[in-house]
């Protein structure tokens, strides 16, 4: 027996157990399942729940678990990103441990970071930023923002560095601390891209295996938020910046003093560059800039101003291209009304949020859900479609022209009838 049960106290549950439990693994697999049911690998491990999920608790306590292959592509939106997904069984350990350590790290983040967590998102980041530039325009009409930009962050985080934080927040769960080393320095991929290099200049061969989160997992938008906030600490308590808002790797500063506000601003930019090459291993890009809260920052998606903000023309293409897409696949029936009709309502519901006009203007113009047999018929109604809207211009035109002339008719029968 144990010191503490001689003692009379009860045995302390080890963070590795509560991930193994009957109940956890249960629970993950339903959040892994969640809108995936239907993909072949979910189907798979479901007709089989008992026997595999007996089999990943096993794995879990005695320390045998391993990642499986990843299944890797390329997306293009907003930018090119190679994205890693995990076989099924793998997501459901990650959403295992997820469910029992995020509110934990959950508690130890500041308050204004709202990326990939509960009731926050980017809409309450908008929000936010939106009435500190209110409030910081009215102190000061000079009031600068300090945007910062991380270079290739999710590419660069260093697996000793999250490792070390992982290790000082879990002193006491070696099995534990042993798995998230599993989950990040995987044997058989790497994550990570060369200082100054694009993922278009590195092939996947090249690709380095100490530093880098695999874009797409759970457990990286999690690692994401808890190796910043090592530089949200830093900021809030060591810089003692008041107005200081994350999502992400996207983050602002505001400095409203009148008399300091620029130097606040390149004081703060030096220490942080310092602080994250330092501490965090990684670096700022040319991207991070420093101007007058007034004339508007460019933040998750949005052109935010004092009192207002805007979509950014490359936000209102994506969208514009992503609806487009989905009146297509409604059209060769891929989708059915209904998952058409969410989605271009999450875009409408969207533009609750935002100054865009044009944007919505085009949508009524252009979005319509209809069903097209064949390509040829799609190609046809989109002519038809053309051709009605300039036969509607042509009349109009025609319509202008016969008021003008019957109008001009009228003026010179009153000016005969006056003389």
């Amino acid at each position: 027996m144990t010191d503490e049960e001689t003692q009379g106290h009860p045995k302390r549950i080890q963070l590795i157990e509560k991930i193994a439990s009957w109940g956890n693994l249960l629970d993950a697999y339903y959040h892994a399942s969640s809108e995936k049911w239907y993909k072949v690998d979910s189907m798979q491990f479901t007709d089989r729940l008992e026997e595999n999920i007996i089999q990943l608790q096993n794995e879990l306590l005695r320390g045998t678990y391993k990642v499986g292959r990843y299944h890797q592509f390329y997306i293009y939106e907003p930018k090119k990103r190679l994205i890693m997904a995990l076989q099924f069984r793998d997501r459901v350990v990650q959403w295992a441990i997820y469910l029992q350590v995020n509110k934990y790290f959950d508690r130890k983040m500041m308050y204004h970071s709202y990326g990939c967590r509960e009731e926050k998102g980017h809409i309450k980041a908008a929000e936010t930023l939106q009435k500190w530039s209110s409030l910081a325009v009215r102190r000061n009409r000079d009031a600068r923002y300090l945007k910062l930009d991380i270079s290739k962050y999710f590419y660069r985080v260093s697996h000793e560095v999250l490792m070390d934080i992982v290790k000082r927040e879990y002193p006491n769960d070696p099995e534990f601390v042993s798995l998230m080393n599993t989950i990040v320095n995987c044997e058989h991929t790497a994550f990570g891209l060369p200082q100054g290099l694009t993922i278009d200049d590195v092939g996947r061969e090249d690709m380095l295996y100490d530093v880098g989160m695999p874009v797409g997992n759970l457990t990286s938008q999690l690692f994401a938020n808890i190796c910043l906030n090592e530089l949200d600490q830093y900021i809030k308590h060591e810089l003692k910046v008041h107005i200081y808002v994350r999502y992400m790797d996207d983050m602002v500063l505001e400095f409203d003093d009148k008399e300091t506000s620029l130097t606040d601003a390149h004081y703060c930019l030096d220490k942080i560059d310092a602080f994250l090459e330092k501490r965090l291993h990684l670096s700022l890009n040319s991207k991070t800039t420093i101007g007058y809260v007034r004339n508007g920052i460019t933040f998750v998606g949005c052109r935010v101003y004092p009192g207002w903000r805007k979509l950014t023309k490359q936000s209102s293409r994506n969208a514009q291209r992503k609806m487009m897409q989905v009146c297509k696949q409604y059209a060769r029936e891929e989708i059915s009304y209904l998952e058409a009709n969410q989605s271009i309502s999450s875009y409408l519901g969207q533009l609750k949020h935002v100054k865009a006009d044009g944007l919505e203007r085009w949508m009524f113009e252009n979005i319509v859900l209809q069903r097209h047999r064949t390509k040829s018929d799609f190609k046809q109604k989109v002519r038809t479609k053309k051709n009605g809207k300039i036969n509607q211009i042509s009349q109009l035109r025609r319509n202008e022209s016969n008021i003008k002339s019957s109008k001009s008719k009228l003026e010179r029968e009153v000016k005969n009838s006056l003389f």
